[in-house]
């Protein structure tokens, strides 16, 4: 049986005792895996900013499973939008080895380095996609497909809304990763949350013991269809974000 180095069992404990979950000795070890390979590419290439494991298995790891805390149950499907080296989607996939997973990131390398980690990690049922995400929503195999969307760190909530609800299946959730600013950004989104048919379920405040930083997780059942209207063309909904505010476009 693969087992993993010391110096991850402080995050395993942390997200069994915050989040409920547990890992097998082969998740386990499909972690530690998945760290090394960031690292040594990130000598190479620039995937991400954090270069160090703890930060890893801390923003990365921990944090991309908080996801988890907006699942009513385990979902079959997810897509990850704006995915850079995998995250969140890459640790849900490992957790939920079963579920349907598809990455869209329109950078080349750090797709590329999804493509290779997917193998090397043995996973199944994954998709990566090199393109914008306005397009994909627009492909019949992806459009209104998904139990979850889900991204972090891609751009102001308005924009993310008109990105993800039109991914999700009516009675699905797309959830936003969110720094502390998450209860304003979602404020300035209702307009466009609506329009896409969304509901706000929750924004949950993410502060955790021995985790440092804190942010937010905003929760967005989708309740009705998305109008063909949207997405808008892509670069649109980042440059002329449809906010709440009366009297901004």
């Amino acid at each position: 049986m693969p087992v993993y180095n010391r110096d991850m069992h402080n995050w395993i404990e942390l997200a069994e005792n915050h989040l409920g979950i547990t890992l097998s000795d082969q998740q386990q070890y499909q972690f530690q895996l998945l760290q090394d390979e960031l690292l040594e590419w990130n000598e190479k290439i620039n995937l991400t900013a954090i270069r160090d494991a703890q930060g890893i298995q801390e923003k990365h790891f921990f944090g991309s499973l908080t996801c988890f805390l907006g699942f009513e149950k385990w979902p079959e499907s997810l897509i990850d939008v704006g995915s850079g080296a995998g995250f969140p989607g890459l640790p849900v996939k490992i957790v939920i080895p079963e579920m349907r997973l598809t990455l869209v990131e329109s950078v080349d390398k750090k797709a590329n380095f999804s493509r290779h980690i997917v193998d090397k990690l043995g996973l199944t049922n994954v998709t990566v996609l090199s393109k914008r995400v306005e397009e994909v929503a627009r492909m019949p195999a992806h459009r209104e497909a998904y139990d979850i969307a889900v991204a972090r760190a891609v751009a102001p909530a308005p924009t993310l809304a008109e990105y993800l609800l039109p991914l999700v299946k009516v009675g699905g959730r797309s959830l936003m990763q969110k720094g502390t600013r998450g209860p304003e950004e979602i404020r300035e989104a209702e307009k466009i949350i609506d329009l896409c048919g969304g509901e706000i379920s929750d924004v949950l405040h993410l502060d955790f013991e021995g985790i440092e930083g804190e942010g937010n997780l905003v929760i967005i059942n989708k309740v009705r269809h998305t109008p063909r209207e949207f997405p808008r063309a892509v670069g649109i909904p980042a440059k002329k974000p449809i906010l709440t505010s009366e009297g901004r476009k």
